[in-house]
Parts: C-alpha cells; sequence; structure tokens
C-alpha cells in the first residue's frame, strides 16, 4: 500500500476537523454506540454487479435473523468505485462497510477497520492484509483468471483442453477451431475485446496479470517487481505474451474487437458463438441465468492457462476485492454483519445464491457455478498463480492513457508486438514517474 493520502483527503481531513466532529458528537449523544441488540441499520456497497440482486438476497437474509437492516449500494459496472467512494466521503455519507479491489485500499488510509480479531480472519488465506494497518479486508470470494472455453466446441474440434500448455498448442487448438467455425455456426474463435473505454479493465488489468503472474508460484513477485522497480516489463518474457495477444487480435470476433461491449462478448460466449473468451470466472452466474445459455444446452465450461510459454500450467485465483469497515461508521454492527457473512447461513447464500467459491476452509457448501468445478481442481492440484496485478499503481491498466490504449492500438494495428512491447513500458515509465 502506498505511504500517501491524496490531496482530496487531505483538504476534507481539515474540513472535516473543523465541521464534522459535531455530526458525530450529536450521534453519540443520541445513544447510537453500534448496539444492534434493538435493530438499527448500516449502509454497504456492492461493486460486483453481477451479483446485485444475491447481494441484496444476503442483506435481507440478515435482517431477518437479526433485525438489523442492511442497506446495499450497487455500483454498476464500468463506473469508477473509488471515485464514488470518495463522492460519499466528502459529502459526509460514508458506507459502514465499502468494498476495495487491492489497488483502492491506498485512498483509505488509516480510516479502515483493522479486523485481525474477528474469528473469520483465522479461517481463510484470502483476506487483505496490509502490513501497517493489519487486516483490512473481508473476502467474499475467490475469482479465477483463465482462457474460458466451451467444452462442447472443443470436442467436436478435436482439441483436448488439457493438452494447450505452450504457445505452439494453443495456436492449434485455434486453427482446429478456426477450420470447424462455419459448420459449427461460430462467429469466431476467440470472444476477445482491446475496447478501452468500458472495457480496459479486462485487458489492462486481467489479461496485463497474465504476463505478470502466469506460471509462477503463489508467492513470486518476480515481474511486478520489475515494473516498480526497474519501470519495464521483462523483454523475452513479454514479447512471448504480446505474441499470444496477437494470436487474439487475428481470431477474434472483428465486430467485438475494437468496440465490443462486455454485455456482448458474454451474451455471444453463453450463446455458443465463441471457443473461447477473455473473460474470467465471474462470467458464471451471468450464464447460469442465461435463456441463451440454456438454449445452448448448458454446456461445459472449463479454463487452459493463459500459456503464452511453455509448461504454464496456472491459472490465475484470489479474491478480485474486499468488504472493509469505515472507523467513523457503525463498526460493532458492520462486523456482527461480516462475521455472519462468514458463517453457515451467509455462505449459504454467497455460494448457492451468488455462485461465489468461498475463501473459507470451513464452507460445507459448493457452488452451482458453471466455473466452480474448474477452480476447484486447479487448487486441489497446486497449479495457481497470484493476482499481483492488483499490486499495480491504481489506473495504469484501465484508466487514460494506461495500458488498456496499448491493447487497442495493438489490436486495430497500428502496433507490433514489439511496439506493443514499447509502449507498455512507456506507460510504466510515465505512470510511476508522476506518484
Amino acid at each position: 500500500m502506498r505511504k500517501q493520502i491524496s490531496v482530496w483527503m487531505c483538504l476534507f481531513l481539515v474540513m472535516a476537523t473543523v465541521l464534522g466532529g459535531c455530526g458525530k458528537q450529536e450521534e453519540a449523544a443520541s445513544g447510537d454506540t453500534g448496539d444492534t441488540s434493538a435493530g438499527g441499520s448500516i449502509t454497504m456497497v456492492n461493486i460486483k454487479s453481477e451479483i446485485n440482486s444475491q447481494v441484496e438476497e444476503l442483506a435481507k437474509a440478515y435482517q431477518a435473523a437479526t433485525g438489523v437492516e442492511v442497506k446495499v449500494i450497487n455500483v454498476p459496472a464500468g463506473v469508477d468505485a473509488q471515485a464514488t467512494l470518495k463522492g460519499y466521503y466528502l459529502s459526509d455519507q460514508m458506507p459502514d462497510i465499502i468494498a476495495c479491489e487491492a489497488s483502492g485500499f491506498g485512498n483509505w488510509e488509516g480510516l479502515l477497520v483493522d479486523m485481525s480479531d474477528q474469528d473469520w480472519a483465522k479461517r481463510t488465506e484470502a483476506a487483505y492484509v496490509d502490513s501497517t494497518y493489519g487486516t483490512l479486508g473481508f473476502p467474499y470470494t475467490t475469482e479465477a483468471i483463465g482462457l474460458a472455453y466451451n467444452a462442447d466446441i472443443l470436442e467436436k474440434c478435436g482439441v483436448d483442453p488439457a493438452s494447450i500448455t505452450g504457445p505452439d498448442a494453443l495456436r492449434a487448438a485455434f486453427e482446429a477451431v478456426a477450420a470447424n467455425k462455419d459448420a459449427l455456426g461460430l462467429k469466431a474463435v476467440i470472444g476477445y475485446c482491446a475496447e478501452p473505454v468500458n472495457l480496459g479493465w479486462s485487458a489492462g488489468n486481467h489479461i496485463t496479470g497474465a504476463y505478470i503472474d502466469s506460471g509462477l508460484a503463489r508467492d513470486d513477485t518476480t515481474y511486478i517487481d520489475m515494473i516498480a522497480n526497474d519501470k519495464k516489463v521483462d523483454d523475452s518474457r513479454f514479447l512471448n505474451f504480446a505474441n499470444m495477444i496477437g494470436l487474439f487480435n487475428q481470431y477474434s470476433d472483428p465486430e467485438l474487437l475494437t468496440t465490443g461491449i462486455y454485455d456482448d462478448q458474454v451474451a455471444n460466449f453463453a450463446a455458443g458463438k465463441y471457443a473461447f473468451i477473455t473473460q474470467g470466472s465471474w462470467i458464471g452466474a451471468s450464464l447460469a441465468s442465461s435463456e441463451a445459455y440454456a438454449a445452448a444446452g448448458s454446456f461445459k465450461v472449463g479454463m487452459v492457462p493463459y500459456a503464452f510459454e511453455d509448461g504454464m500450467e496456472t491459472i490465475l485465483t484470489a479474491a478480485p476485492s474486499w468488504w472493509a469497515v469505515f472507523k467513523e461508521g457503525n463498526v460493532a454492527a458492520s462486523e456482527a454483519f461480516l462475521q455472519w457473512c462468514s458463517e453457515d447461513a451467509g455462505q449459504k447464500i454467497l455460494v448457492e445464491s451468488a455462485g461465489c467459491v468461498s475463501p473459507f476452509t470451513d464452507c460445507k457448501y459448493v457452488a452451482s457455478d458453471p466455473f466452480a468445478q474448474t477452480i476447484s481442481d486447479y487448487i486441489a492440484s497446486g497449479k495457481t498463480s497470484n493476482w499481483h496485478w492488483m499490486n499495480l499503481p491504481e489506473g495504469i491498466g484501465n484508466g487514460e492513457g494506461g495500458f488498456c490504449y496499448s491493447y487497442y492500438r495493438y489490436a486495430n494495428g497500428e502496433l507490433t508486438a514489439e511496439g506493443f512491447r514499447d509502449e507498455f513500458n512507456r506507460t510504466i515509465e510515465e505512470w510511476y514517474a508522476k506518484l
């Protein structure tokens, strides 16, 4: 976590000292001490739009069990959640429970509760832990980044997913699907999108994560450290990665590649129009509720590694974001709610209704999510890498001038593989110079 507080935070802390104290004193005088025995309410933010209704179900179940109302603020996909939270903070309307990706915690240094003493923290290895401030983030799901596939299509094309362990095998699989594309009524071999404005987070963050971590042990930080310390990518590894992205450019749906949207990308995969898709396990909930997916036979899905070098056998797994408790909010009630979420009733909803893969070691529920078995199999075999891309500076992947624009220019033919690498290095140098 970066040891800095942004300008907006500094300004507001001054204002809060002068103007905000009376409000908190009035709350204390009114008896709002966080005691939830007589009901009350808390407010939380959900940034995973694909499970909006399930998080609201979770809140209603908690209220039914405890009498405490949980008001859910759903942030739509594509909206800057941290900017939204900053707006709440500046207007003195901060939710009790916020949601943060790893890069977002730097905005709230010293303002979040250390939950190291909570029971749930002893039952997971997926909490967000800061070396200075302690256990700040409650994990509610485990997600995976890999090259997702339609098993039915691959079988019809004679492709064994287990054979895809390197770039030659990956290209051979793409060519086999392309040879059968018309006969199978496919729009394209792969649904890959490099549109930078609305879908920049996909390539700029998640696929960049494959460059950083694919094939590595979970604690191996070689390539994220190179970015942070040397301000560049590894030349050989990145060019191999760039060749894989070039393969995606070649075989993607031309209607999607540079101008597409997330909904179309997922809808076409759900309808059986792509053999592969560059989205992670979070699309499982959308597939399960899709009429097009049911009409396509609810085909089996899986993931193969982004194997841009020989011998890469890992997919990337982690908590994609965490729930954190704001120190100036209703702390006791918020902690009680999160503890409940980690226990049987909460886990049943998060796993069975929301399709989340539980990060808790004692959870007895198995998600019906189409990707749940795949993730479990990779975890059980020890073939997972981490999400160190989340330690990149906020916005470098999907912000204006970030990595997402390099993917876009590579996709529309402005850049070669070498030019793609050079733009990445330029972006890294310029971005870190601003920190």
